[in-house]
């Protein structure tokens, strides 16, 4: 094990991380780094939780997320071992980050470069936009600095923690407004606004709603740049489960906790579905959020119910041509954007006029499918099933015929004829893998269910157990949870630290 002779005898240094997903692996690359014991238990046969594998006869295919953004926060979990993304991944960064197609027949070309994206604005809707994207671009890149620092790096334990100079400079920033009104004080054109915005559903609130400060995940779309990683999104969890297992940790792949034990306030055992007992000084809980909460046998008072995400219909495509309008993300909107929200999140509807994001990425890497073929990812928004309690299992199929309909409509002609694999999910294959409600996006960004309102990453009731993933802070997303598994372990450290005083 890692961290030298005699580090088993000294209190705190064992810890059992249920779940090897993103922000699993990240608190024990911290830890093990750190010098601990550390074993992960997956359920699953392989790492990356939602960012896992789904192969179809040599398609092959992402779960999950597929943007990542922020590549320096993997670093800084794989330094934590001695390694680096550049160790153990081939990054490719995206340009441009996405295409925007809109109903009228206009393109928009997103590219980080500022340069290139200044340009691209000029000649969509003329330089007075230009202008106010540039505006739009240093607000956002101010915001990030500032949330950065101390409203997403930051550990809560009150709402006293919220204040301070940051406090004051994210209000000065604007960032407690609305998100639409703040994107729409920069840019009139319709069109862009959507691209500076549309980021809010990954939080599960529409633009009109969701706070202002949620433009830092513009700020990571549209500015700091957008990868694919070689391999597919999938190798990002084999690199690093890879990098923990050199560096000392042990992970427990096809094992499930059963139940836990505990004397007092302190879990001292975990119960797996394969006989083990797993000893733990701490424990790292990276479940969805009731889930862990039902293993604790706690669920905390609030003085509001949850709120969950919306959720969403994926539709994986193996395909035997492709379409020069495609890029490796391609945003298809439809013409009634403002619609979109109100279906899905007010009325519980799927969207009658349906915007989806297609992400074709064997653009970028042809061996993510047989020779000659090509992946696509259809992600559409849908209700979870809480706010709509569709019956998946008999509309799914017609939802998957309405999609590809739409996209025939949008220009991928001779889509249904292409098709040679596909696999549909839906909310109720979320809800099959124990994801409350159905959603993969767990609590919605709320202003009740931010900062230091959301479900922090400790737990009344523990002195040991802590909390990651993105159903606590900082939230949701693939940069997020990596932050989570950092601050996660800094909370283990902290404890361990103390009690050996």
């Amino acid at each position: 094990m890692n961290g030298g002779p005699g580090l088993s005898d000294r209190r705190g240094d064992r810890v059992v991380v249920v779940g090897a997903g993103l922000s699993g692996l990240a608190c024990a690359l911290h830890l093990v780094g750190a010098g601990y014991e550390v074993v992960v238990v997956e359920r699953d046969d392989h790492p990356g939780g939602r960012a896992g594998p789904l192969d179809m006869d040599g398609f092959r295919a992402d779960t999950g997320p597929t943007v990542l953004t922020m590549p320096e926060l993997l670093d800084e979990a794989l330094a934590a071992v001695g390694s680096s993304v550049r160790d153990r991944l081939e990054l490719v960064p995206l340009d441009p980050a996405y295409r925007a197609c809109f109903t009228d027949g206009s393109v928009v070309n997103v590219h980080t470069d500022r340069r290139r994206m200044t340009a691209e604005v000029s000649r969509v809707s003329g330089l007075r936009e230009a202008v106010g994207y540039l505006r739009l671009r240093e607000w956002l890149a101010r915001l990030y600095r500032v949330e950065m620092r101390s409203f997403i790096d930051a550990q809560f334990d009150s709402v006293l923690d919220l204040l301070g100079a940051d406090l004051v400079r994210l209000a000065a920033l604007g960032g407690f407004g609305r998100l639409a009104p703040a994107v729409g004080r920069h840019l009139e054109d319709e069109r862009l606004r959507r691209i500076f915005s549309f980021q809010s559903l990954y939080a599960g609130v529409p633009p009109q709603r969701a706070l202002a400060a949620y433009a830092v995940i513009a700020y990571m779309d549209t500015v700091a740049g957008v990868y694919f990683p070689k391999g597919g999104m999938r190798a990002i969890g084999v690199a690093m489960a890879s990098a923990a297992s050199e560096a000392g940790a042990r992970v427990l792949y096809g094992t499930a906790v059963q139940r836990l034990e505990r004397r007092g306030e302190r879990v001292t055992l975990v119960h797996t579905d394969q006989g083990e007992r797993l000893p733990c000084d701490h424990l790292v809980l990276t479940n969805d959020l009731p889930e862990a909460y039902r293993l604790l046998g706690h669920w905390p008072r609030r003085p509001v119910p949850h709120r969950f995400s919306p959720s969403a219909v994926v539709l994986h495509l193996g395909t035997d041509r492709t379409w020069e309008q495609l890029s490796h993300h391609t945003i298809l909107f439809g013409h009634r954007w403002g619609r979109t929200f109100t279906e899905i999140i007010d009325r519980g509807d799927t969207m009658s006029d349906p915007s989806l994001l297609v992400t074709q990425p064997t653009v970028t890497d042809p061996s993510l499918a047989p020779e000659g073929r090509h992946l696509l990812y259809v992600l559409a928004p849908a209700p979870n099933l809480r706010d709509g309690p569709i019956d998946w299992d008999t509309e799914g199929p017609r939802y998957r015929d309405q999609l590809v309909a739409t996209l025939e409509k949008r220009g991928l002609e001779g889509l249904e004829a292409s098709v040679r694999r596909e696999r549909l999910v839906t909310p109720a294959d979320w809800a099959r893998r124990g994801l409350a409600h159905g959603t993969p996006f767990s609590l919605a960004h709320t202003f009740a269910q931010t900062g230091p309102f959301r479900p922090r990453n400790t737990v009344a009731g523990t002195s040991n157990a802590v909390l990651a993933g993105c159903g606590t802070t900082p939230g949701v997303g693939l940069p997020t949870v990596l932050v989570s598994g950092k601050l996660a372990a800094h909370r283990v450290m902290r404890r361990s630290t103390r009690e050996r005083r």
